[in-house]
């Protein structure tokens, strides 16, 4: 049997060049959280130099739990780097503070590691039942995370920028912030190839240097790299033995959450890029891993862990897919953190150099965020209650950090961080809109309200808006109803849905099959399209089967240029839906394109049947 390209094993000499590729590309993201949490806790000089070794060190042994696995069912095996979350930044930084009355340092860890060994125990056991919770987890919840989480952090590099500890900002803490991010800047737009994976650690590295050479590093900083040894192991409980609090563990619990559905989306990510089929059982090992990993982190002085989004994406530049270079690059970094001096040259980066490049880093998680987003139906109402108003409560608190003070001590750990707070709105507000009584069934619930009369006095407008849920994002076919009122009955409203479908212009037609997920796609991710009805009994369905899918998706899609859209029914088999996309990969474009509007036909009736089924249940004036 032929070797994937995953378990493919690179020459030694490349093998090495590869993974040292990989550990600068994560470098400065790896490194620069503990850099933020240890100035936000008023850590000093030695203790920051363990934590970013310990991190590195831990990082390494986390990247070869998930690239190469332990046992059955931890770690994915995927050419994947693990790194230390920014979306757990401000909520340990919150912990910290929380714990010591504001006032940090080493006090403050004990209660940030007990939360941690406790949230990375629960993900590790919580894995094989995280994809019955994805529903809760839609995008514009898992994007209004990113979002606050990235403008919250903004707090922290702004503070850093103008070097707020030393004072009054001056210009030469804003010349050092401003020339590290247009550092980071010009890389980005002038330089290719591997050099322009790495333009944060070009901007840090530019910037420290200029500021060693101008002899602005502080004197202290330069002297705890003199005096770093040269080996040095950190050792499980270094600041002592975990204490725990509920409302730290609570928050931190969240964060593990929002790690667990991005772990999944780079799972898929990555096995996209290297062309492996990702199944539940992938997805469960992946967690499993980030829960080990993020448990040995609270042991041995780190943080919790996830993949890398930049390695994601060196993989996907360089088309290297083999993950025994992401064990190598694991293997590097737990040699670079046996080596406090490394370390202590690390903290000695400037606060604005450091303030300059995380903001960078910030405000795309903020992007990321707005993209992932803008995959919702950004026209629903509901959508835009839950982001503005988790957005808001995090600006808020972000802006206002004393509001918390008004709260009780063991609530305070919410209300004290932007992103916290904005979390749990945001998942919140999508339980109220979406998973709570009524508003589970919210489609029928907008047709209950109407009557046949009432579509015949509809404007366009609130036609289309009240019968949206029985289109995707092409409305074009509810506008053509809208001209045939009025109906004597349901059955003439979706006889006239059907004739506006087959009756239309090639380039409406080919916007309308564009505007559906493919048959594989469907089957393996069942919210690509809202609304979607088909129930199928798909876990007897094989690896090959889908991978045959897969395939002839992909030929479809190469001689139609549209996506293969198929009607599901309730009792759809995977040996039936292989036998219809065969058969219909045999027909002329001409017979296919009416075909595949009349199975889109199929899925439109059925929903209206849905809607209006519902609507009767509720003794709705709605029917026939």
């Amino acid at each position: 049997m032929k070797q994937h390209p995953v378990d493919a094993v690179p020459a030694a000499p490349k093998l090495v060049l590869l993974s040292l590729q990989h550990l600068l590309a994560f470098y400065a993201g790896a490194v620069i959280v503990p850099l933020l949490i240890a100035s936000s806790l008023n850590l000093d000089s030695a203790t920051t130099i363990h934590l970013i070794n310990a991190d590195l060190f831990t990082c390494g042994l986390a990247t070869l739990i998930q690239s190469v696995g332990v046992g059955r069912k931890v770690g994915v095996r995927l050419p994947i780097i693990q790194g230390v979350t920014t979306t757990a930044v401000a909520p340990i930084i919150a912990i910290g503070l929380a714990a010591t009355n504001g006032a940090g340092g080493v006090a403050s860890l004990p209660v940030i590691y007990g939360s941690i060994i406790v949230a990375g125990l629960f993900t590790f056991f919580a894995a094989p039942f995280f994809a019955r919770l994805l529903r809760f987890f839609p995008f514009h919840v898992t994007g209004t995370v990113l979002l606050v989480m990235g403008t919250s952090l903004l707090a922290v590099s702004a503070n850093d920028f103008v070097n707020y500890a030393q004072g009054v900002p001056s210009v030469r803490d804003l010349a050092y912030g401003f020339g590290t991010l247009a550092t980071i800047l010009l890389v980005q737009r002038f330089v290719r190839g591997f050099f322009g994976t790495i333009s944060v650690l070009i901007g840090l590295v530019g910037g420290t240097v200029v500021a060693l050479i101008a002899g602005h590093v502080a004197p202290e900083k330069l002297d705890a790299v003199a005096t770093a040894p040269a080996l040095g192991v950190t050792t499980p409980f270094y600041f002592g033995w975990p204490a725990f609090s509920f409302t730290a563990i609570l928050s931190m619990l969240i964060v593990m959450l929002i790690t667990m559905v991005e772990t999944t989306g780079d799972v898929f990510a990555t096995g996209e890029i290297v062309g492996k089929r990702i199944t539940s059982a992938d997805v469960a090992a992946a967690i499993r891993a980030d829960g080990a990993s993020t448990t040995l982190g609270g042991v041995l002085n780190s943080f919790p862990y996830t993949m890398f989004a930049q390695n994601v994406g060196l993989v996907r530049l360089t088309g290297i897919k083999s993950r025994w270079v992401a064990a190598g690059a694991g293997v590097l970094m737990i040699v670079v953190g046996l080596l406090p001096k490394v370390g202590a040259v690390v903290a000695a980066i400037p606060s604005p150099v450091l303030g300059g490049a995380s903001l960078a880093l910030f405000a795309n998680v903020a992007w990321v965020g707005l993209q992932t987003i803008a995959k919702s139906d950004l026209a629903d109402p509901r959508i835009a209650a839950i982001v503005t108003t988790a957005l808001g409560l995090a600006m808020l608190v972000t802006f206002r950090p004393e509001i918390a003070q008004v709260f009780p001590q063991w609530a305070q750990v919410f209300f004290s961080s932007g992103m916290s707070i904005g979390a749990i709105a945001a998942i919140g507000l999508n339980l109220l809109f979406f998973h709570t009584g009524r508003r589970r069934r919210a489609e029928a619930d907008v047709v209950a309200r109407v009557s046949l009369d009432d579509v015949a006095a509809m404007d366009r407008e609130t036609f289309v808006s009240t019968f949206r849920p029985l289109v995707n994002s092409q409305v074009w076919p509810l506008e053509k109803v809208w001209e045939s009122r009025p109906f004597g009955s349901v059955a003439e409203f979706g006889q006239a849905l059907q004739f506006a479908i087959m009756h239309s212009d090639s380039d409406s037609r080919y916007a309308l099959l564009a505007d559906y997920p493919n048959m594989y796609e469907l089957l393996t991710n069942p919210d690509a399209v809202t609304g979607d009805i088909g129930s199928l009994a798909l876990g007897s369905a094989t690896k090959g089967e889908l991978a045959e899918l897969e395939a002839l998706c992909a030929k479809y899609q190469e001689k139609f240029g549209v996506p293969y859209v198929a009607y599901l029914r309730t009792d759809d088999s995977m040996p039936g839906i292989l036998a219809a996309a065969r058969r219909r990969l045999e027909n002329w474009p001409e017979v296919e394109n009416m075909m595949a509007l009349a199975e889109i036909g199929k899925i439109t009736q059925d929903r209206l049947e849905i809607l209006v089924r519902g609507a009767k249940d509720r003794a709705s004036e709605f029917q026939s």
